[in-house]
């Protein structure tokens, strides 16, 4: 790796933090001339700035930077761990849930224990396909300081399913079909017990 070549302002902030330092072998300390000529000064363009009025608006829109995707594309981009032909079938509406929870209302601490025992239940009764309706959310900001993402219980559910102890239980996740709440439930495909 090759070291970048200081600036000409740097070498002079340099300089002056240098001159404010206390050395630790003040015998060995060598003159700041010295320093100074031991480093090649490289000149830099200066990009002009472009005048500025007030009250005017932006000439470009940049919009705003998520780190994370939506949670549809997440979910969508999800490798399947089912059978193909199953899940074209599971996408397209056709197989219909052995069970449903609904989780509307529900704060946070409600709904993980309940989704939790739900799905336990169903895998214990030796279900495979169970409905899990979050909603879609509500478009609200309560003003704090840290952003609420909008339906944070649609964001949250596939994140319980893929930790332990319901990983061990759940297949695949998929976004449920417009006949069964579409993004608003999602499609949970259990294991088969052995």
């Amino acid at each position: 790796m090759s070291r970048r070549k200081l600036h000409k302002d740097e070498l002079e902030l340099w300089g002056k933090v240098a001159e404010t330092a206390v050395p630790m072998h003040p015998k060995r300390r060598k003159p700041q001339e010295a320093l100074r000529n031991a480093m090649p000064v490289v000149k830099r363009a200066r990009e002009p700035i472009a005048p500025f009025e007030m009250s005017t608006s932006a000439k470009e829109y940049r919009p705003a930077i998520d780190v994370l995707p939506d949670i549809r594309e997440r979910v969508a981009k999800a490798p399947v761990q089912m059978d193909k032909k199953a899940h074209g079938r599971l996408k397209q509406g056709k197989l219909k849930p052995e069970a449903k929870i609904d989780l509307h209302g529900m704060t946070l601490d409600q709904a993980h224990p309940r989704l939790t025992a739900f799905i336990m239940k169903a895998y214990q009764t030796q279900k495979r396909l169970v409905l899990v309706v979050t909603g879609k959310g509500k478009l609200r900001d309560d003003g704090g300081p840290i952003p609420v993402r909008f339906g944070v219980l649609r964001h949250q559910v596939p994140q319980w399913l893929s930790t332990p102890p319901l990983a061990q239980l759940v297949l695949q996740v998929t976004e449920a079909h417009l006949r069964h709440g579409g993004g608003g439930a999602y499609y949970v495909y259990l294991r088969r017990q052995r």
